[in-house]
């Protein structure tokens, strides 16, 4: 006999629904800023981790320099700009080395030293998950999860933290070539103007103009899309 109802879904379901709401919101919406986006993924993240109290996710780049995005609690970042300062820490280990680093006890942990005494003395943190997000930029990124407390992080946390991390990889993907794209049509503009320019100026062709465009930027070691902009800044108002 069935039932007249929707079926009811178990709360690990839901949460991964509401993620997928999230990531479908963000495709909607066409969001250009990254930070609040990713807080809310995060947020969604958090609440479906067992034990997890908070999310960021570390950008890291060829010098090692971390930058923290979608924040959860400041503290997020404290830990990240630590790990930045010092060169050493989970995440620059996620992102460089290994898949996961699980920490049970921040205080007894051994391999970060300067990390460690810093991240105990200047934030409540005592358990870290740090999971490597395989994204499609030139950056290195790791999803972080933290808690106050020691030895909260079990194996269910270890396997939902994969989970999202792997919906966090697709949503960080998807708001980057929505950027990319947005930073595309706005060189093109730019440079389309710089070519409105050269051709008022000096009485040529688009194709000239644009053959001018590019020289300079090849002579000057410039991109293109900045002698645009140098182009257009000269050109208002100049005769």
């Amino acid at each position: 006999m069935s039932s007249d109802g929707p079926a009811e879904l178990s709360p690990e379901r839901q949460q991964i629904y509401e993620f997928l709401h999230a990531i479908d919101d963000v495709q909607r919406s066409g969001s250009k800023d990254l930070d609040p986006t990713l807080r809310d993924v995060n947020e969604v993240t958090v609440a479906a981790v067992p034990g997890a109290h908070a999310a960021g996710l570390s950008l890291v780049d060829e010098n090692r320099r971390v930058t923290t995005l979608g924040a959860t609690e400041d503290y997020a970042t404290l830990l990240d700009e630590i790990q930045s300062e010092y060169g050493e820490g989970p995440c620059l280990s996620a992102a460089w080395n290994s898949e996961i680093i699980h920490i049970d006890d921040l205080a007894a942990d051994t391999r970060w030293p300067r990390y460690r005494s810093n991240a105990c003395e200047r934030t409540p943190v005592r358990s870290v998950l740090s999971v490597r997000l395989h994204n499609d930029g030139n950056r290195l990124a790791a999803l972080n999860l933290y808690a106050p407390s020691p030895g909260v992080f079990d194996e269910e946390s270890l396997e939902q933290a994969m989970i999202y991390a792997a919906h966090t990889t697709v949503t960080w993907n998807l708001l980057r070539r929505q950027q990319q794209f947005r930073n595309a049509l706005a060189s093109r503009d730019l440079i389309g103007q710089a070519k409105g320019v050269l051709m008022e100026r000096f009485g040529i062709d688009a194709v000239r103009a644009f053959e001018l465009l590019r020289r300079l930027s090849q002579e000057s070691n410039t991109k293109l899309v900045d002698i645009a902009h140098r182009v257009i800044d000269a050109g208002v108002g100049g005769h």
